[in-house]
């Protein structure tokens, strides 16, 4: 081939490759254009809500009672069912009461005697006195008359205590009686055995009772949480332990669906653990919440205030920092480094990097990246839960 035909043979291919790429790129471009990744935005929902901290603790009952005898004796009956539930008043023991009924017996023969001796005593002494005027007995004799009468004074005086003192050991302390409502344990010995009685630690424990309704919630928080509590809580009612109300779930629950308020905050900072603490009370009518039990409660760790939320699933990681991606006015696709709070009735509270107009993506967040431009479709804002304050609701009660 000479050089000429070789240079017109790569003009000719030349001319031919470029119409043939030609439709090709503006096929192509089309196809650019139509290759937008589609992507759900939606605006941060705006709502007034109130940082909550968790704490773990324990139930305790508000009042619990060890059932022990006063009375040494043995036990001759048991009026209860295990487990049940009792009344303040309900018979629950008897201790033998024959030995206790021979005990009242002599002491009421004996302050017979004491009266029939006081009897004799003050004749005696009635009739000293003519006597005395008469100058027929000596002053000494009279007062000797006087001192005898004082003395069967006094010894009625006893003997009328120990009879009080035995009606009480057989009328009440040999029947031993709830002292509050609640539900008793399992009996601790069973009848015929002896029972040991008295004020000593080494009494015979019979039963205990804890009251069930309500119930008490004990649990500790650190410092810098007591003190955020008091700052805020002096502008309400006063301290963290002025009725602030709370809320509790129980370990197979999910949602904190028990209702309570805060009732105490300990006076003492620990100095072992540098925590306080707190206790809170609930209601217990079908007595579910058992003392021992664990739980989670939720305190209110700030005043309320206005804040933006989004869908929890719309946030990053990128190590430590999270963020959101957004889409901003001409349909490109940003970064939002964001200070994530709280879950707030399904939504993630956003303490900071977002603003109220920002369309955040809440769908399509695995097809795109920062810098590329998207087709933007919007959703409508989640609606509220019922009863869940709107922005702006407290400034309106106020």
């Amino acid at each position: 081939m000479t050089l000429p035909n070789a240079a017109r043979f790569a003009a000719l291919l030349a001319a031919f490759v470029l119409l043939a790429t030609l439709p090709g790129c503006g096929q192509g471009g089309q196809q650019g254009a139509q290759a937008l990744p589609a992507v759900t935005v939606a605006k941060p929902v705006e709502r007034t809500v109130v940082d909550q901290d968790e704490y773990v603790g324990r139930f305790v009952a508000v009042n619990a009672v060890e059932i022990r005898s006063r009375l040494s004796g043995y036990l001759a009956a048991i009026h209860f069912t295990d487990g049940q539930m009792v009344k303040q008043g309900d018979l629950l023991f008897t201790i033998d009461r024959r030995p206790f009924e021979i005990a009242l017996e002599q002491m009421r023969a004996n302050l017979a005697q004491a009266r029939a001796n006081l009897a004799f005593t003050a004749g005696d002494l009635e009739r000293a006195r003519p006597l005395l005027a008469n100058k027929t007995i000596t002053e000494q004799t009279y007062e000797q008359r006087m001192q005898a009468k004082s003395v069967a004074e006094a010894s009625v005086a006893a003997q009328e205590a120990m009879v009080h003192s035995a009606e009480l050991d057989l009328n009440d302390y040999s029947e031993l009686r709830a002292p509050i409502d609640g539900k008793i344990g399992d009996r601790r010995v069973a009848v015929g055995n002896l029972v040991t009685g008295g004020t000593g630690g080494s009494t015979t424990l019979l039963a205990t009772i804890v009251s069930v309704d309500p119930i008490r919630f004990e649990f500790t928080f650190d410092e810098a949480s007591y003190l955020r509590y008091q700052r805020f809580a002096v502008t309400t009612k006063g301290g963290v332990d002025g009725g602030v109300p709370v809320s509790l779930k129980l370990l197979d629950e999910n949602d904190f669906a028990h209702h309570g308020k805060i009732d105490f905050v300990d006076n003492v900072i620990s100095a072992s653990s540098g925590t306080i603490r707190g206790r809170a009370v609930f209601t217990n009518p079908n007595g579910l919440l058992t003392p021992g039990m664990f739980g989670r409660i939720r305190v209110p760790g700030s005043p309320p205030y206005t804040a933006l939320l989004v869908a929890d699933d719309a946030l990053g990681s990128e190590q430590a920092r999270k963020y959101v991606l957004v889409v901003d006015d001409t349909d490109t696709v940003r970064i939002k480094y964001v200070t994530p709070g709280q879950l707030d009735g399904g939504l993630r509270v956003i303490k900071d990097g977002l603003v109220a107009t920002d369309r955040v993506i809440v769908n399509g967040l695995m097809h795109v990246r920062p810098g590329i431009k998207v087709k933007a479709q919007e959703r409508d804002a989640p609606a509220l839960p019922p009863g869940t304050p709107k922005a702006g609701d407290e400034a309106k009660a106020g």
